[in-house]
C-alpha cells in the first residue's frame, strides 16, 4: 500500500464540505489538466451525477498519478464516459446559450443509458392493495429492498453507479418512500420475507432520528430476521461514525438493532484497499463491529479502478484482518456509463480466480464475478470444454424462483460479451431453463420471456 502521508501534508479533513459540479472548473487539483478537459469532465456532469468530498479529494485521491489514480477514476467524471458524439451534442447546445436546448439534450441522451436495468421498474415492484409501492423492490423472496426518501443521495458518487437515476432528477424512475407504515404492513403481509435491505442513495447520509425513524418499526415484525444497510460512507465520509455531531447516535442505534436480536449488517462497498488505508477509515469500521453488526463487503470489478487481480486479493486480506467479512464481486451492470467501465466477463473470471487463488480461506467468502441481472445473480464458476464446446459454466445465487438456485447452466463462450444480456445458450439450446417461449407468428424468435414468480409484483 502506497503511503498516503507522503502526499498530504495538511491537517485531515474532519467537517463534510460537498465538492459538485459548479467547482470542477475551479478546483485547484484540477488545474494540472487542460481546460478542454475540464470543460469535456463537465459536460460529463450534466449527464452522469458528480459528487465528491474533501476527504475523498484530500485523502484518497493521489494527484501525482491523476487521471490514472483509481481513486480519481473512481469519483471524478471522465470524458470517455459519454460517446464523443454525446459530447458534441451537448457542446452544440451548450453553445446556444439556451437552458432548456441543454437540459432536453441531457435529458434524450440520459434516457438511452437505460437507466433502470434488469427490470427493476416492470418486474420489481411490488403492490399493496392493488397499488405499486415504489419506494420498494421485491425481486428474491426473502428479501425487500426500502428506499427512504431522505436516503436518497450520498457522500460521494461512485462514477460508475447503477443507481445514478436517482440522483439526476429524472424524478419519473426514481425509487423513494417517506413511510414506513407502508413497508411494515407489506412485510406483514409477506411473512417469508426475513431481510430488508435499506438503499439508496446511501441511508447513512440520513442524521440519527431520521434512521431511527426508519428502522425501530421494523423492529417489531417478528418475521423480520435482518436488516442491511447499504452503504459507501465506510469509505467516502468514515467520519460519519467516528467523529461526525451524531456519530455515537448512530452506533447506539446499531447496538439497539442487535439487542432486539435482529442481525445487522452493513453491505459496505469497498472498491479498492486505499479505501481502507486511512485511519478514519479504519476506526469507523472497528467502532461498527463493535456494536454486534456484520460488515460484509462488496464491490463492481471497474475497469480503470480494480480491473487487477492484485488489488482484490489485497482488498480481500485487509478486509479479513480487519473483522469484515469479503461478500461479493459483482460485473458492473448495463448501465450509464458501462462501455467506459465494463470487463469482459472471460477476463472478470480469471481475474476473479487469480484474486481468490492468492488468498487464505477465510477470504474465500467471496463470490463472483456475479451478474445482477433480470433473473437474479448469476455467478460465472469457470470456463469449461463440454462436448468439444467451449461454455461458460453458470449458476445463480439468488433468482425470482427459488427453485432456480443453485442449477447450473451454460453459455456459449463469447470473449467480447460484457453482461448477461450478450450470451447465448450453449448446444443450441433454443432458451434459457427459467424462459418460457414466446409466440409471435409475425415475429419467431428463440429467446424466450422471464416467467414471473414473486406474487405481489407489479
Amino acid at each position: 500500500m502506497d503511503d498516503r502521508a507522503s502526499r498530504h501534508h495538511h491537517a485531515p479533513v474532519t467537517r463534510f464540505t460537498a465538492i459538485g459540479p459548479r467547482d470542477l472548473p475551479t478546483l485547484p487539483a484540477l488545474q494540472r489538466l487542460s481546460p478542454a478537459t475540464r470543460a469535456e469532465m463537465v459536460r460529463v456532469a450534466h449527464v452522469l451525477p458528480f459528487r465528491a468530498n474533501r476527504y475523498v479529494v484530500d485523502e484518497l485521491i493521489d494527484w501525482t498519478r491523476v487521471p490514472d489514480d483509481p481513486m480519481f477514476q473512481l469519483t471524478f467524471p471522465q470524458p470517455d464516459m459519454l460517446a464523443a458524439s454525446d459530447r458534441a451534442r451537448l457542446a452544440q447546445a451548450e453553445a446556444t446559450g439556451d437552458p432548456a436546448m441543454l437540459a432536453a439534450t441531457v435529458r434524450a441522451i440520459q434516457r438511452r443509458l437505460n437507466p433502470h436495468p434488469a427490470g427493476q421498474t416492470s418486474l420489481n415492484v411490488p403492490t399493496l392493495n392493488g397499488q405499486p409501492l415504489t419506494g420498494l423492490q421485491h425481486k428474491y423472496r426473502e428479501t425487500v429492498l426500502f428506499f427512504p426518501a431522505q436516503g436518497q443521495t450520498c457522500h460521494a458518487y461512485c462514477s460508475y453507479c447503477f443507481r445514478w437515476p436517482q440522483f439526476v432528477g429524472l424524478d419519473d424512475l426514481k425509487f423513494a418512500t417517506r413511510e414506513t407504515d407502508e413497508l411494515v404492513t407489506y412485510l406483514r403481509a409477506h411473512p417469508g420475507v426475513t431481510s430488508v435491505l435499506v438503499t439508496g442513495g446511501d441511508p447513512m447520509i440520513m442524521r440519527a432520528p431520521l434512521l431511527r425513524r426508519y428502522l425501530e418499526p421494523l423492529l417489531d415484525v417478528p418475521s423480520l430476521a435482518s436488516i442491511r444497510i447499504g452503504t459507501k460512507s465506510v469509505a467516502y465520509w468514515p467520519h460519519r461514525f467516528v467523529e461526525d455531531e451524531d456519530a455515537d447516535d448512530v452506533l447506539r442505534l446499531f447496538e439497539q438493532v442487535t439487542r432486539r436480536g435482529k442481525t445487522l449488517a452493513l453491505m459496505a462497498h469497498y472498491s479498492h484497499p486505499r479505501e481502507l488505508a486511512t485511519p478514519t477509515a479504519r476506526r469507523a469500521l472497528a467502532r461498527i463491529l463493535e456494536t454486534g453488526a456484520v460488515v460484509r463487503c462488496q464491490a463492481p470489478l471497474i475497469r480503470h479502478v480494480n480491473d487487477d487481480p492484485r488489488v482484490w486479493s489485497e482488498l480481500w486480506r485487509t478486509e479479513v484482518q480487519l473483522g469484515a467479512v469479503p461478500y461479493y464481486m459483482f460485473v458492473a451492470r448495463d448501465t450509464g456509463a458501462r462501455r467506459y467501465f465494463e470487463v469482459p466477463l472471460a477476463r472478470a473470471w480469471q481475474i476473479y480466480r487469480d484474486a481468490v487463488s492468492s488468498v487464505s480461506g477465510l477470504a474465500r467468502t467471496v463470490r463472483g464475478p456475479s451478474m445482477s441481472a433480470t433473473p437474479g445473480k448469476v455467478v460465472i464458476d469457470g470456463i469449461a470444454d463440454i462436448r468439444g464446446e467451449q461454455v461458460f459454466a453458470l449458476r445463480l445465487l439468488q433468482a425470482r424462483d427459488p427453485a432456480w438456485v443453485g442449477r447450473p447452466f451454460f453459455a456459449k463462450l463469447d470473449r467480447a460479451a460484457a453482461w448477461f444480456d450478450e450470451l447465448r445458450p450453449a448446444f443450441d439450446e433454443p432458451r434459457w431453463f427459467f424462459e418460457e417461449e414466446e409466440e409471435d407468428e409475425d415475429k419467431p424468435t428463440r429467446r424466450g420471456r422471464l416467467l414471473p414468480v414473486i406474487e405481489g409484483a407489479a
